[in-house]
Parts: C-alpha cells; sequence; structure tokens
C-alpha cells in the first residue's frame, strides 16, 4: 500500500509539470505496485495515465513466496529468513542497479536516489507475503485492474544449462585464502558471491522440476499475465534480470532491453489508441 501510495505521488507530479497522461512500465514486483497504484486510486488517476506495461512481474502471485511461508513446509524461522534473502536479493539487487542507472533527471521529478532506496530496501517477510498466491487473489478481490485501462503483459522464459548450474554449485562452493593483515588469523576465507544469472538457472530449474512451469527464473510464465491484457511472450531466452542487466555477450542482431522497452511503449500507446483510451494528437 505504501509504494502504491508513493507512485500515485509521483504520476501526479509527472502529470501537473507536463500536462500529459503518464506511460508506466513496472518491472518485477514494480509492476505489482504499479497496478496497485492504479487499482487504489484510479478515481485520481484516470485521467492521468495512458496504461501500463507489466514486465516479468507475478501479476497472479509466486510459488517461490508461498512455498517459503507455507505452514509446515519450512519450519525455521531462520531458514525462511534464509531463503527469502536468497530469493529477495535478485529482485532487490536489480531494482537498485536499475535505479542507479535511471536516465531521467530524478530531482526534476521531486525525488531522489536516497528515496527510492528506501522504497526499495524494505524487502522483508511480509514483502514475500503479499506474493503468495493467496495474498494476490485477496488482493485482486478488493482491488482489481480497472477493465478500461490498457495493460501489456510481457514476460519470457530462461534456458535451464547443466552446465549453468554446474558452475553455479561450483562458485557458490568455492572459497580462497587470502592474506591476513596483522592480527588476523591466517587462515582467513572469504567466500565467492553467487553471479545472479546462476541463481536465476537454478531456480528456473526448481520452478520446472517442482510446478512443471517455464519461468524466468522468478516469476512462472502463466503468472506473469493480466487477464484482459496484450501478452507478449518473446520466443528468446532471457532471464528476470535481462530487462535491467542485459547480458555484455548479446546477439547484435537481437533487440536489446531498451530496444525492447522502447516497443513496449509503442505497443501500450497503440492499445490505448484503439480501445479508445487515448485520443491521437492533431
Amino acid at each position: 500500500m505504501a509504494n502504491a501510495a508513493t507512485i500515485k505521488e509521483h504520476i501526479e507530479k509527472l502529470y501537473c509539470r507536463y500536462k500529459k497522461p503518464v506511460v508506466i512500465l513496472g518491472h518485477s514486483k514494480g509492476g505489482l505496485d504499479a497496478a496497485a497504484a492504479l487499482s487504489i486510486y484510479w478515481n485520481k488517476l484516470g485521467d492521468k495515465v495512458v496504461g501500463l506495461v507489466l514486465a516479468q512481474s507475478p501479476y497472479a502471485g509466486n510459488p517461490i513466496a508461498s512455498d517459503i511461508l507455507r505452514q509446515g513446509l519450512l519450519k525455521h524461522v531462520n531458514l525462511k529468513k534464509e531463503i527469502m534473502e536468497i530469493v529477495m536479493s535478485g529482485i532487490l539487487n536489480v531494482s537498485q542497479i536499475n535505479l542507479n542507472r535511471s536516465s531521467f533527471d530524478q530531482k526534476e521529478f521531486g525525488f531522489n536516489n536516497s528515496e527510492c532506496m528506501k522504497l526499495v530496501n524494505q524487502g522483508d517477510l511480509s514483502a514475500i507475503e503479499d506474493l503468495t498466491y493467496e495474498k494476490r487473489r485477496e488482493f485482486l478481490r478488493s482491488y482489481p485492474l480497472p477493465r478500461e485501462i490498457p495493460v501489456v503483459s510481457f514476460h519470457t522464459e530462461t534456458k535451464i544449462n547443466m552446465s549453468i548450474l554446474t558452475k553455479f554449485y561450483e562458485v557458490a562452493n568455492v572459497k580462497f585464502s587470502i592474506t591476513a593483515p596483522a592480527g588476523v588469523k591466517s587462515s582467513s576465507k572469504i567466500s565467492v558471491p553467487w553471479p545472479l544469472s546462476s541463481m536465476l538457472a537454478v531456480m528456473a530449474a526448481l520452478l520446472k522440476l517442482r510446478y512443471g512451469e517455464k519461468s524466468d527464473g522468478l516469476v512462472t510464465r502463466k503468472d506473469a499475465e493480466a487477464p484482459g491484457s496484450v501478452v507478449v511472450r518473446p520466443q528468446r531466452y532471457l532471464d528476470h534480470e535481462w530487462m535491467v542487466l542485459p547480458s555484455l555477450n548479446e546477439d547484435r542482431k537481437e533487440a536489446n532491453n531498451c530496444q525492447v522497452i522502447e516497443a513496449l511503449f509503442t505497443l501500450l500507446i497503440e492499445v490505448a489508441l484503439r480501445k479508445g483510451f487515448l485520443v491521437p494528437a492533431n
């Protein structure tokens, strides 16, 4: 609810400054927060928004979140927190990098990185609970997306590559010795951080084995489609981080993330025009 209120305020600031309706794209949980803002405050935002793009957002919920909090499945609170940190670190780290790479002037829009980071770093068990199927059904019954708003759902699938899984296992278990400074035991070791892409490959394998569902490593394809939306299902293998952290080894013949985002905005505007929600400029 707090995130939805914050997004509402930013939409109103943008509309007030430019006198034009706002086009919104929300990635991952950001899509849920944007949808919540439109659902809860539609009477105030209806004339200020062109539409919404949900990019790799778990609109229907997330099976990982449901598993973490399912009664009797994980009995120890510490274990829940450890798993939560693994899952949320992927979402929060991607969000942090995305904020730091923002191309717009945040001061001009009335907020800054420190304010954004407060929002991003609020990940806890309650944030995970909001992504469970039960909580999502409960929320959508109370606050469904307005039928008239143009919505585009974009979701992807990551490739489950055994070599990546093997590398993940190797990296996750290796430790390097370091030269100890004075006063520190010489046997000190540091662990190698897990690459996010490898972690997503492991999660994708888990979702496939446990539920038989294709996913981007965090969000299953079937959970990423909002009812009544125009759905974009690319044939390429793209994981959950690609939208904000594209690979340096991408095929230049394929559209990069910025080009895909631009295409999604263009599609959303076309949908809005066809639905008569947006009046074409003279």
